[in-house]
């Protein structure tokens, strides 16, 4: 066969050809992950030697001045340019050669070096498909190396620490631990916890006290058939060789840790309001992800723990919640999560999760908080009375930032011997969870985080009172002017 026929042969089955101009280190290294994929090369380069060397790699390489326009004839002779890679470290050569290229595939894709900063505006004027400015590449890349790294670390530590539970033998166990009266993103966060520990073959136990009042989380539980175990004391903890503290930073803080107990695991996806020194084996604890289900999908990824339809379609379900469906405190990480669990998980199951139906109980209760409110400026607060459902607060607290001009929310409940209460915030300049650890911490359990937060106050000096009524309306004066106290020391600092 003649090298033409050769030539017209190539330009026959070409798909579109992957052409290189100018080939210093990065063109090479780009040309050699083209042809890996299996793409046909063009390359042309002023350098003979360099040209040589190529052909013997079995490159199809010409010798030229890529800023020439007779070179694109060499080009077209070889087929139809799918891309054209203008990669010389010459400036000028390469905005001539980009005008030339343009020229004869008008519809070809352009990559281009920009070499000095003023280039990219250049470029962007010639309609250049992608600027490659490589320092500014390398940078990027270097550095989501080092998170790369950093997480893969992080991962690995956290299986050792659970592994050192197998030396123990059948009597070792790890006891997972999320917050009282848990939602969506902790249960969810927690069970992928111990999908981790049964791939490392230690046995595991959700566990939370009080209630799962909440309707959307009983759902949660039920529809995905997650097993819980719910305990009432820190000695039902004692069975466990190692603690994990998931959704939470703080023992003893609206979980049922002890305060000064040993815990060997913390997770969560922000950091305690109360600048608390956790003493903690493993900790795992900051904001660079909406929802502590989106950090352990990142442990499941990293440690390649499969991940089975109803724990993809659980923490997929915990970041939406915990996101507010990616509109409250979102970050990249949740959306890169998102798109991982939306493959495996169960769309059927997905569907019943988001549409769960409401109780009477639940619409009394939001019909107590509305006929209770007051208003101050955007602030609403209001008391639900006592309440059997202590999930019913939060909710009510939901549905009620919805109202129009409001973008605060404080609901107050009497739920056992026990003052509940919930907040809700979408004013930027309010981080209500260290709001409520200022007003509320020193006489109770508070915390949260920027856009909700929660309360436990025990009723002290109002617990003698018989009268419900009477004792709500008490504690709803000392709450509100304990909360509008902290605020307005916050706008006078």
């Amino acid at each position: 066969m003649s090298v033409e026929e050769s030539k017209a042969g190539r330009k026959a089955e070409s798909k579109g050809l992957q052409v290189i101009l100018g080939c210093g280190r990065i063109g090479y290294a780009v040309a050699k992950e083209l042809k890996e994929q299996g793409l046909e090369v063009l390359i042309v380069d002023i350098d003979a030697k360099k040209i040589e060397l190529l052909t013997e790699e079995g490159f199809i390489a010409y010798i030229g001045d890529i800023s020439d326009p007779d070179v694109m004839s060499k080009v077209l002779s070889e087929g139809v340019p799918e891309t054209f890679f203008i990669l010389s470290n010459d400036s000028e050569v390469n905005m001539k050669a980009v005008e030339n290229a343009k020229k004869i595939a008008p519809r070809a894709h352009l990559v281009v070096r920009s070499i000095v900063p003023t280039d990219k505006e250049d470029l962007k004027g010639l309609d250049v498909d992608i600027v490659l400015a490589v320092p500014d590449i390398t940078a990027k890349m270097v550095i989501g190396q080092l998170e790369r790294v950093k997480s893969l670390r992080r991962a690995k530590k956290l299986t050792l620490i659970i592994e050192e539970i197998k030396g123990l033998g059948k009597a070792g166990k790890l006891g997972i631990v999320i917050h009282d009266s848990p939602d969506s993103d902790a249960i969810a966060s927690a069970l992928a916890l111990k999908q981790i520990a049964k791939h490392l073959g230690v046995p595991a136990d959700i566990l939370y006290r009080g209630e799962i009042g909440h309707h959307v989380n009983r759902a949660f539980v039920n529809i995905l058939g997650i097993e819980m175990r719910r305990i009432e004391h820190a000695e039902d903890l004692k069975g466990y060789t190692k603690l994990a503290l998931i959704d939470a930073t703080v023992p003893g803080a609206n979980n049922p840790l002890p305060p000064d107990g040993k815990v060997h695991i913390i997770i969560d996806h922000h950091a305690a309001n109360d600048k608390k020194i956790v003493d903690a084996d493993f900790l795992d604890a900051h904001a660079e992800d909406g929802a502590t289900s989106t950090t352990m999908t990142r442990y499941l990824r990293d440690l390649d723990v499969p991940v089975d339809k109803v724990l993809a379609t659980a923490l997929l379900y915990g970041i939406r919640t915990d996101t507010s469906s990616f509109k409250r405190e979102t970050q990249p990480s949740d959306f890169f999560a998102a798109a991982f669990l939306h493959l495996k998980a169960d769309k059927d199951l997905l569907e019943r999760l988001e549409t769960p139906p409401m109780s009477t109980e639940m619409l009394n209760v939001v019909g107590e908080a509305i006929f209770h409110k007051r208003i101050k400026g955007s602030y609403l607060i209001t008391n639900v009375g006592v309440v059997a459902n202590r999930d019913a607060i939060p909710q009510a607290a939901d549905y009620l930032l919805n109202l129009e001009g409001i973008s605060t929310v404080v609901v107050i409940g009497l739920y056992e011997d026990k003052i509940v209460v919930s907040g809700r915030s979408k004013d930027i300049r309010v981080n209500i969870g260290d709001a409520f650890a200022r007003a509320f911490g020193s006489i109770g359990s508070a915390g949260g985080h920027a856009t909700m937060a929660a309360a436990q106050i025990p009723l002290g000096i109002f617990s003698g009172l018989k009268d419900k009524e009477a004792i709500i309306q008490l504690v709803d004066d000392a709450v509100s002017k304990r909360f509008l106290a902290v605020l307005q020391e916050e706008k006078s600092e």
